[in-house]
């Protein structure tokens, strides 16, 4: 394993460096309160090559590795995590699409995503399933060459401004569980979808929410592979987003282990800047220590992939660990910062109710750790 980045690698990040600190940044708790991402910024990092930059060329991506687009991700997620799902969830529509889509469907919508002029959702998640992701409820009944979709997908990240969502439907009983789920491409304009917005703790520029489908009609070709596949699409899936999860944490973690760094040497007590005073410098150097650890993590398990190795655990150590580290990493900075890192003057307690929300999607640590443990000693550990 080489532990430096490729030159192409660096000046893709580079790049990212610069959007994330000259637009990003600055705008982090406004686009909270706007609730929105916005499609002018979404276009502008779409240009920019920012978005689901591992997705083939031959659908509209750049072809890169998953190492580069953790590079992506985290560099976006430094200065505003929100931002940074048009890069995870782009990647993950990629890799879904290139390799189980039909060719001229996928490069439609990737070209589009890609260029930050369409976003779409990931809809796997329901109101009685989420860590039970195979047992949907919602249904997409077969009707001459058509679907017909009834149900609700819930607590879907970018709902709220999507134009497509990439749903996961029961095509088969609800005895076949995972065997009976199918993925499927679906537009959002139906008169008979509806949807309802959150109220989160936090990322309110990503507008998260559920969506109801009402008798929606959709044609045959909104089928992505095989009837009864979607669950295997989504489960390797995870694999990836998981560890690029670890990185959009740490990379806002990183913010603010930065920005402590520098206060240290500015804040002055007793006639000297407080990084003089151990009691305020080991507890960042322990920080500083955690965030690397948990970094090299994800970065290897996105190596793995990248070279067709198996990374399901490592993925899974990614997707709890790393977000607990996150959130006691800005935890000490906004308490290094005093009385004023409890303000919302400063974007520490925007960061942890921002990570916090991650210790919960995309697998609680609960699931994460019972998929370490059957992937050591078998389905023996498996509570069913």
């Amino acid at each position: 394993m080489d532990f430096g980045f490729t030159d192409e690698q660096i000046a893709i990040r580079d790049t990212a460096k610069r959007f994330a600190s000259d637009r990003l940044a600055p705008h982090y708790r406004q686009r909270e309160r706007d609730g929105a991402i916005g499609q002018e910024l979404a276009a502008e990092m779409g240009a920019l090559g920012l978005i689901a930059v591992d997705t083939p060329e031959e659908i509209g991506g750049l072809g890169l590795d998953c190492v580069t687009a953790g590079v992506v991700v985290e560099e976006i997620a430094c200065g505003d995590i929100s931002v940074s799902y048009l890069q995870l969830v782009g990647s993950i529509h990629g890799h879904i699409l290139a390799a189980h889509g039909e060719p001229a469907m996928a490069a439609q919508v990737m070209s589009e995503i890609c260029a930050g002029t369409s976003i779409m959702a990931l809809g796997l998640t329901e109101p009685g399933g989420g860590s039970d992701a195979a047992n949907l409820k919602l249904t997409a009944r077969r009707d001459g060459d058509d679907y017909v979709l009834n149900g609700e997908k819930a607590s879907i990240s970018m709902i709220t401004q999507s134009d497509r969502i990439l749903l996961f439907a029961r095509t088969g009983t609800q005895e076949e569980k995972a065997r009976g789920v199918s993925t499927f491409v679906v537009p959002l304009e139906d008169a008979n979808i509806s949807r309802a917005a959150y109220d989160d703790l936090g990322h309110g520029a990503v507008g998260r929410g559920s969506v109801f489908f009402d008798d929606v009609r959709i044609p045959g070709e909104c089928l992505i592979g095989e009837e009864g596949g979607g669950f295997r699409q989504v489960m390797h899936a995870f694999d990836f987003s998981r560890a690029m999860i670890g990185l959009q944490v740490l990379g806002c973690a990183r913010a603010s282990l930065e920005e402590a760094w520098q206060y240290s040497t500015e804040r002055e007590a007793f006639g000297k800047p407080i990084a003089a005073f151990q009691g305020v410098t080991q507890p960042l150097a322990e920080c500083e220590t955690m965030f690397e650890a948990a970094r090299l993590l994800c970065y290897k398990t996105l190596w793995l992939r990248d070279h067709d190795l198996p990374h399901t655990t490592e993925a899974a150590m990614c997707k709890w660990w790393a977000p607990r580290v996150a959130f006691d990493i800005i935890h000490r900075c906004l308490l290094t910062h005093g009385h004023m890192g409890y303000t919302k003057d400063l974007p520490h307690e925007q960061r942890l109710r921002d990570v916090l929300g991650l210790q919960i999607g995309d697998g609680t640590d609960q699931i994460q750790k019972m998929i370490i443990a059957r992937e050591k000693v078998g389905r023996i550990s498996l509570p069913y």
